[in-house]
């Protein structure tokens, strides 16, 4: 990131991960929803970036890193979204490719 350390980025982004670890309650449709992104996202961005770098991880490795967790027990304790949760996520994913 421009006029950002490598170590000071990534210690932001370790924050970040623990932060949403922490806030199971903020669930996944909801960031995307308004962020338009999601730990999912995360999770691909980590995937990305160690194949960039010589060292892949598979997808459900990125996850479990994000989530703390294999994603599936993750899943296990969140409510199914509702229409307008879905809704919002759609119209968010719909701008982002704008």
């Amino acid at each position: 990131m421009d006029g950002i350390d490598d170590r000071v980025a990534a210690a932001a982004f370790r924050r970040l991960v623990e932060h949403l670890r922490h806030r199971r309650d903020a669930q996944n449709v909801d960031l995307m929803g308004q962020a338009g992104f999601c730990r999912n996202c995360l999770a691909d961005w980590v995937a990305e970036a160690s194949a960039e770098a010589g060292e892949p991880l598979s997808r459900e490795e990125a996850r479990r890193a994000i989530y703390g967790m294999d994603y599936a027990e993750w899943k296990k304790g969140q409510p199914e979204a509702t229409p307008e949760q879905l809704a919002r996520m759609e119209a968010s994913v719909a701008r982002n490719r704008g």
